[in-house]
């Protein structure tokens, strides 16, 4: 189950590596669009932006509905909220790493008075 989940976040990651996917994700945040929308905003095939789409769909973050003729994309939140959860617990680790240096610091600076 844990390889599971790391396997998700480790594709969500990869999604998101991508400055043309993070931007798709930002845009569907704000409104959901199709496909065809996304890729008007593009200079790139309609195919391109379909297979970017695809990969923040195999990701877990976007997912799209069929809509007349239309794909319309938008954004799962769950996995957005998973990848912010987790850079929190980084964040977290980190601001504990510089708390315990400035403890060592004040530590010393103590111990040279």
């Amino acid at each position: 189950m844990e390889a599971l989940l790391d396997d998700q976040v480790d594709a969500m990651f990869q999604a998101l590596a991508d400055r043309t996917r993070r931007d798709i994700v930002r845009r569907v945040m704000v409104e959901e669009l199709s496909v065809s929308e996304l890729a008007a905003s593009y200079e790139m095939s309609f195919a391109g932006v379909q297979k970017h789409v695809a990969v923040l769909e195999r990701a877990g973050i976007v997912s799209k509905q069929q809509v007349g003729r239309a794909q319309i994309a938008h954004v799962e939140m769950a996995a957005i909220r998973t990848v912010r959860s987790l850079l929190g617990e980084l964040e977290d680790l980190w601001r504990a790493r510089v708390a315990r240096i400035d403890d060592l610091l004040a530590d010393e600076e103590a111990a040279e008075r």
